[in-house]
């Protein structure tokens, strides 16, 4: 599934992005992003799994609500200076990449 994918791989680059944000953002703002991340492919792919709509739509409103509130830790990385520009616009871009294809994906039930 593209928006699995897509979504996977945004969550590698906040990996990759927040490893370099300062240590004592550790068990703050770099594990929030982090969870909130990983929670988008982990419910779509859960959502998936699920045999009913209603179920799948269950799981992949999570995912929304989820990509929305990463959406919020991007911009405060930014505006706290955490966040170089090519970082900030790499993510924003990936966001909305994956928030369109979510959208159209929950659509489709």
């Amino acid at each position: 599934m593209i928006v699995w994918e897509k979504s996977h791989e945004l969550v590698k680059g906040i990996y990759r992005i927040t490893g370099q944000f300062p240590k004592y953002e550790l068990f703050g703002l770099i594990s929030q992003m982090r969870r909130c991340a990983i929670s988008v492919p982990a419910n779509i792919v859960e959502g998936y799994g699920r045999k009913s709509n209603k179920e799948k739509l269950n799981f992949l409103n999570i995912a929304k609500g989820s990509l929305t509130e990463l959406e919020y830790y991007i911009d405060l990385s930014h505006e706290l200076g955490y966040l170089e520009k090519e970082h900030y616009t790499e993510l924003v871009s990936a966001r909305i990449t994956v928030g369109k294809l979510l959208h159209g994906y929950i659509k489709s039930f």
